[in-house]
């Protein structure tokens, strides 16, 4: 199962060191060499050019984001759940892909969650060292009690952080679905994950920094999970985030704005079926479209499994 050629530890005097330049995400960039003598415009104009890399790099995998998207759709449909796991940069967008779900579209947020090495903490500030154990990435997934219906996606630019390969493995014992989201090419995930998402990005404008290029990589393929999941679920109506939670002043206006466009209704129809709907757009939606009172409404909407 392991690829001897995707290691890139070594003993040296008794100390273990890692290979940074056998690592994508490490090489250095010849087009930004002389970044520190450039005017500011042109500073910008080369951090510019290089992230026009990453919508492409992107490109190259849709095949395989499909079939993570699909995956985790046909899990979350019995009742899984999505884990993303990470550490640094990857940890916290996996962490706020995880965030935006339950006012995006009204998820339980135990369906889709982020968890970073080093815990909460880390969020906000880097803890050395916590990538580091893969022990811990193991005691906090087993904290979660995974199980073969979830899903666990792990979040590694340099596909070697020790925490994510952890996770991973753990989850594989588990039973549950592994994804793997890289940027490096040979990554040591790849024995742990069904389904491997590497975007080969470039090496970064100033070396090593991956939470510019690598990290706006992870970014948008978090999207593309999340959202094509959430379509596959039927959270969304045409284009519209049917199930919007109307949290605050922003939310209720966009609600009554998708039941207006959804059902060409006026102002004052959206407000009253938004009202009798206790804020649910997609009740409203149907309440209009079909007709129902109220309680016929609410029966409906309790069979369907979302």
């Amino acid at each position: 199962m392991w690829n001897f050629k995707m290691i890139v530890l070594v003993r040296e005097r008794g100390r273990t060191v890692i290979e940074l330049h056998k690592i994508a995400t490490e090489q250095s960039n010849e087009r930004s060499k002389n970044i520190d003598k450039a005017s500011t415009l042109e500073m910008l104009t080369i951090i510019n050019e290089e992230d026009k890399e990453v919508p492409r790099a992107i490109t190259r995998i849709l095949p395989q984001i499909a079939v993570a998207v699909d995956c985790i759709a046909e899990h979350l449909k019995i009742g899984g759940r999505l884990f993303y796991i990470g550490a640094g940069t990857s940890g916290r967008l996996g962490i706020l892909d995880a965030a935006e779900c339950p006012p995006t579209y009204s998820t339980d947020p135990e369906m889709v969650q982020g968890i970073i090495a080093g815990g909460y903490a880390a969020i906000f500030k880097a803890q050395e060292g916590a990538e580091d154990s893969e022990e811990m990435a193991r005691i906090d997934l087993k904290a979660k009690k995974i199980k073969e219906t979830d899903v666990v996606v792990g979040l590694t630019a340099s596909g070697r952080t020790p925490y994510v390969i952890g996770g991973l493995k753990y989850a594989l014992e588990c039973g549950a679905a592994t994804i793997a989201i890289t940027c490096t090419d040979n990554a040591e995930t790849i024995p742990w994950a069904q389904i491997s998402l590497t975007a080969l990005v470039g090496p970064e404008v100033v070396t090593g920094s991956t939470r510019m290029k690598a990290g706006t990589a992870q970014k948008l393929i978090l999207n593309m999970l999340s959202t094509g999941a959430m379509i596959k679920l039927g959270k969304v109506y045409g284009n519209l985030m049917i199930d919007v939670k109307a949290s605050n002043k922003k939310l209720e206006e966009r609600a009554l704005r998708i039941v207006m466009k959804s059902t060409n209704c006026d102002r004052k129809v959206a407000e009253i079926a938004l009202e009798k709907s206790e804020g649910s757009a997609r009740a409203a939606v149907l309440m209009i479209l079909s007709d129902l009172n109220q309680e016929k409404t609410n029966k409906h909407l309790a069979t369907i499994k979302l």
